[in-house]
């Protein structure tokens, strides 16, 4: 066997490699998507998983062309609910103090005699400004 041969049968196992390892990531694509859909009933994804398993590859692609913008929109969604969770984690991480625990700050330091009135007036409008 030449190193020409060798070499295309090499080549020809990684385009094969890549096919099936590209198939494994839409078959899980798909089948998490059948469990994150919330209008289709138990029986209906029952039917979709049976024929995943014995019609898999015909059954993937009449999946992704009969629901594959429902499965780009509930992907979509998930991804904002994610990000939108995210944030909120962050901000309260962060320790975002809201305008009532700036102000009641600023009122303790002006009765503990750190601050002047005036100061006392300036922090409380910048917590004013930053609430509206």
């Amino acid at each position: 066997m030449s190193f020409w041969e060798s070499f295309w049968d090499l080549i020809w196992w990684f385009l094969w490699a890549f096919a099936f390892i590209a198939y494994l990531f839409a078959l899980f694509a798909i089948i998490g998507d059948l469990f994150r859909d919330q209008k289709l009933n138990g029986w209906w994804k029952a039917v979709w998983i049976i024929f995943l398993i014995f019609v898999p590859f015909l059954t993937a692609l009449v999946y992704l062309i009969a629901r594959g913008n429902g499965m780009a929109e509930r992907s979509a969604r998930d991804a904002k609910a994610a990000q939108a969770a995210t944030e909120a984690y962050i901000r309260q991480t962060a320790g975002a103090a809201s305008p009532a625990d700036e102000i009641a700050k600023a009122k303790a330091l002006l009765d503990s005699g750190s601050i002047n009135q005036q100061e006392y007036e300036a922090l409380k409008a910048k917590a004013l400004a930053h609430s509206a």
